[in-house]
């Protein structure tokens, strides 16, 4: 979807669904040439500032985006759980989220202002006036992953047209599909091709160079830490950018916990989406008088789970995103046995899904307890105190999201001083999220401040005016 580019004789890229490998639709690759043709027509655009749309005009496209998005309710959920495969109910979650970024992007340009810079409060300022006012920062470059497949694009193309910023975006070749839809939804509510284009590419080479390019002003990425820290490695001087990437995310449930509200917590938060969420519950640190009940009731709630087709209404959890993730998950899983963990319930393979899986205390330095899963496993350990868990908890180089169940306001305040995350919830699992909040990777877990508003915001300057007068 490049500006001025027909449909050629290119490479093709085929989505297949991660339930069964069908066949769903096949894509033009993007080359060198496209790329190059992209950036500069964005470029040109930017540079132009006859064609900048006006505040008024970005609301009137959001808007009506918004409602076509809603006339085309269904259609988006069917694209993105075949696509992605996340389960129905959560896909339709994931729609009305996206529509709901959307409306937050209005509210952004309803609400953003400059400020006013103090004057005449020494010699060398009188006479003088000084006040900010946002703009684009330029060339929006994004990447987006496959797990949210609508709800991420959302979160850098929507910004990125909220604050006038031409963009550029390569949704996960995996699902690709509904960015593909989304834009043709910015297109059908009036806003002209060139401000917003996407491609997918078969050559990595392809994507380094869209990224790396020096009329990139801001580049948004979302996937694995080593692609993101590398990217961001080779950007051009002064191009700014944010990078989301994953994490371990610990849990501490003390003795104390209301365990009939924070089980089916705990298993939504790990096996949503099949665990494939960048702040997904992997590592629960559980008091050691509730360990055992805390274990054994996970495992029936994981037992119980339907596993398998997302696009069937009662499936609950669903395949993994391609075959390889599968395998891997399933190494990490045995050889975390191997090392000594109880395998409580799951650890099988059904065709592209795995059950769910709960592990009871797996070594320390298990891939399972070290690395992010990504999959649906959940990995229990008991500690004594609380200090102990919290060490545990932050022994390793991500930081993310993280949480505590407790009634007790100390401990919880306690754990909040002390976790390294960027957000502590209290008596929530560590995936909770609403879309305006910040969402930040820490560390190793990433770079910036992600949420709507925060994009936003990273998007544009506050490009000031001082005003000399002898009238003032």
């Amino acid at each position: 979807m490049i500006a001025g580019i027909e449909n050629t004789d290119k490479d093709k890229i085929t989505v297949t669904a991660p339930f069964d490998d069908s066949e769903i639709a096949t894509l033009d690759a993007a080359n060198s040439a496209d790329v190059e043709k992209a950036l500069t027509t964005a470029q040109d655009l930017f540079n132009d500032k006859s064609k900048w749309l006006p505040a008024s005009q970005r609301i009137e496209i959001l808007s009506k985006t918004a409602a076509l998005m809603r006339e085309q309710f269904d259609d988006l959920v069917i694209i993105a759980a075949g696509e992605g495969g996340k389960p129905l109910t959560d896909s339709q979650v994931e729609v009305e989220r996206a529509i709901d970024g959307v409306l937050n992007c209005i509210e952004c340009i309803r609400t953003d202002h400059g400020t006013e810079i103090p004057m005449g409060i020494n010699p060398a300022s009188e006479k003088h006036m000084a006040f900010t006012r946002s703009e684009p920062i330029g060339v929006v470059v994004a990447i987006s992953a496959f797990n949210h497949p609508l709800n991420l694009i959302i979160h850098q193309v929507g910004p990125a047209i909220a604050t006038g910023c031409p963009v550029i975006i390569k949704p996960a070749e995996d699902t690709p599909l509904s960015c593909y839809r989304f834009i043709s939804i910015l297109r059908q509510a009036g806003l002209p091709e060139e401000w917003c284009q996407a491609l997918v590419v078969s050559d990595l080479d392809v994507a380094t160079q869209l990224v790396t390019d020096s009329r990139v002003g801001f580049f948004s990425f979302i996937g694995s830490a080593n692609v993101g820290w590398m990217l961001r490695s080779k950007l051009a001087p002064g191009a700014r950018c944010a990078l989301e990437h994953g994490g371990v995310a610990p849990v501490i449930i003390e003795a104390d916990a209301d365990l009939v509200e924070t089980l089916p917590a705990i298993a939504k938060g790990g096996f949503y989406h099949a665990g494939q969420v960048c702040v997904s519950v992997q590592r629960v640190y559980c008091h050691k008088s509730v360990v055992k009940v805390v274990a054994s009731n996970l495992a029936k709630m994981a037992s119980k789970l339907i596993v398998g087709d997302p696009t069937d209404a009662e499936t609950e959890v669903g395949p993994l995103i391609r075959p390889l993730e599968v395998e891997r998950i399933s190494k990490w899983v045995n050889d975390a046995v191997k090392e000594g963990a109880e395998l409580l319930t799951g650890g099988k393979v059904e065709g592209n899904c795995y059950q769910p899986t709960v592990l009871l205390k797996p070594s320390e330095f298990s891939n399972v307890s070290s690395k992010e899963i990504f999959g649906p496993v959940i990995c229990i350990y008991s500690y004594d105190n609380i200090d102990d868990a919290i060490k545990r908890a932050n022994a390793l180089p991500f930081a993310f999201q993280a949480s505590i169940f407790t009634k007790s306001i100390d401990n919880a305040l306690h754990a909040y001083k002390h976790l390294n995350a960027s957000a502590v919830m209290i008596n929530d699992h560590t995936a909770f999220r609403v879309d305006w909040m910040p969402f930040a990777g820490l560390r190793h877990s990433g770079l910036g401040v992600g949420g709507i508003p925060h994009t936003y915001h990273d998007m544009q300057i506050k490009k000031m005016m001082v005003l000399k007068s002898n009238k003032i």
